[in-house]
């Protein structure tokens, strides 16, 4: 089975999907997604294929959201996609992706869903 995770190793949730992956006996394609950050087109679809709105994959607890002006309800989602992919620190995290789907595995043990 594929499976790909966005991940950040300061995250527990990240830690946490990753080491339940790991003990269903898969190996992830593990993606540093601030490093890599993906295009606006594979965020847009990630988030859709979650089945979530922009505004429930981006990080508002971040610093960067309030120096970005992210709250303000006049945004469009292309707005703040763009924020997201140019600050990849505001996508949240860890989107997990398998032939099953796409999930953001908040809490962790979501991604039992998708293996």
């Amino acid at each position: 089975m594929s499976v790909v995770i966005w991940h950040r190793p300061s995250c527990s949730n990240a830690r946490g999907a990753l080491a339940l992956i790991r003990a269903a006996g898969i190996e992830p394609e593990v993606v540093d997604y601030v490093a890599h950050p993906p295009s606006i087109e594979r965020l847009r679809a990630a988030i859709a294929d979650a089945g979530l709105g922009v505004r429930q994959a981006i990080r508002d607890k971040e610093p960067e959201y309030a120096a970005r002006g992210l709250a303000d309800p006049a945004l469009s989602d292309d707005d703040l996609l763009a924020a997201m992919v140019a600050a990849p620190i505001l996508i949240n995290r860890p989107f997990v992706f398998t032939p099953k789907g796409v999930r953001l595995c908040r809490p962790p043990e979501t991604v039992l869903e998708l293996l």
